[in-house]
Parts: C-alpha cells; sequence; structure tokens
C-alpha cells in the first residue's frame, strides 16, 4: 500500500514546487503525470520550460489530461508520482462533457475522484496530488463556476480524506494540515 499527500493552496502559492521537492525524497524513479492541455502559445512555452527543467531534474514525464487511474496502473515501478493538478483535470472532464453534450456534476467528479483515491492507494509508492483551493473566495456570479467550484472541492474533500498527509501552502510556506 503506498502513501497519498495532497498539496493544496491557492493559484501561485508555491504548490507545484513543494510538491517536486517532496517527490524528489521519496526516491529516484519520478513521474510527473501532467494534466494541463495546450491551449495557446503561452501555455505550450511554459509546458515546455516545466518539461525541460524536471528531465534535467531526472523525472518522467506521462501527459495524460482524463484518464489518472490508467497513467497509475501503467506507472507501477516509481518511487513517486506527482500528479499536477486535480483542478485541471476536472476541468478536463467539463470540457469533455460539453462535447458531449452533457452535464458533469458533482456525483460523477466524486465516483471518479474515489476511484482515483483507490488507485492511489494501491500504488506502491508514494503518491502527490496537487489541487487549487478554490473554496475561499466569493460564490461566482455564473452557475457554471458555481458547479465548478463545487466539483473541485468535492473532489479535494474525498482526496484530503483518503490522503495520509495534506499540506496548505500559502505564499509558498507549508502548512501541514493532516498527518503524522
Amino acid at each position: 500500500m503506498g502513501k497519498i499527500i495532497l498539496v493544496t493552496g491557492g493559484c501561485r502559492s508555491g504548490k507545484s514546487r513543494f510538491a517536486l521537492e517532496r517527490a524528489e525524497a521519496a526516491g529516484p524513479s519520478r513521474l510527473y503525470l501532467a494534466t494541463a492541455p495546450v491551449f495557446d502559445r503561452e501555455m505550450e512555452d511554459r509546458i515546455a520550460r516545466h518539461r525541460a527543467e524536471r528531465a534535467s531534474r531526472q523525472w518522467e514525464t506521462c501527459e495524460e489530461q482524463l484518464d489518472l487511474v490508467r497513467a497509475l496502473r501503467e506507472n507501477p515501478d516509481v518511487d513517486a508520482v506527482l500528479c499536477d493538478c486535480l483542478t485541471l483535470w476536472i476541468n478536463n472532464h467539463f470540457y469533455r462533457s460539453e462535447q458531449n453534450a452533457t452535464v458533469l456534476g458533482e456525483e460523477e467528479i466524486a465516483t471518479l475522484t474515489e476511484t482515483l483515491a483507490s488507485e492511489a492507494r494501491r500504488h506502491p509508492g508514494v503518491v502527490i496530488f496537487v489541487t487549487n483551493e478554490v473554496g475561499l473566495g466569493i460564490v461566482p456570479a455564473e452557475p457554471l463556476a458555481r458547479r465548478f467550484r463545487d466539483c473541485a472541492g468535492r473532489c479535494n474533500q474525498i482526496m484530503a480524506a483518503a490522503a495520509d498527509e495534506v499540506y496548505f501552502l500559502v505564499s509558498g510556506i507549508p502548512v501541514k494540515i493532516k498527518g503524522p
């Protein structure tokens, strides 16, 4: 049975950097599970820059926008898996749902997250999930934004409950909120 770590916080709070450091401490064999889609030139450049930086630090990268369970199953021999990030994973599911003219709700996200947490628990290494804390602001004005906030919040609650350790990053400072 593996160990699950959840790293949450606001945008640009230092979550990814902290998660990278934790994963690197877990051992030399590491997989970065990237969920970000490329949707413009700036994002393409950003992804290329991060990919090159990780490669120089002996990271393997797997780009998977939706099927994180399969990605975990296909990589059982790494010391650490860093999934960055669950918020984009939810966004990707929203986009696919929209393309299929369906509505994705909290129950569907809850089921997907529970399945992912179960698979992460079965992984023999450390699995670190990065996510954005979206519940600290005002209630969004638009129904789609409220539904997204609700789904992200539900995902975060489920993953935090499953995690052995949970960290909240504030201005680059990690605050441990769960774990030994």
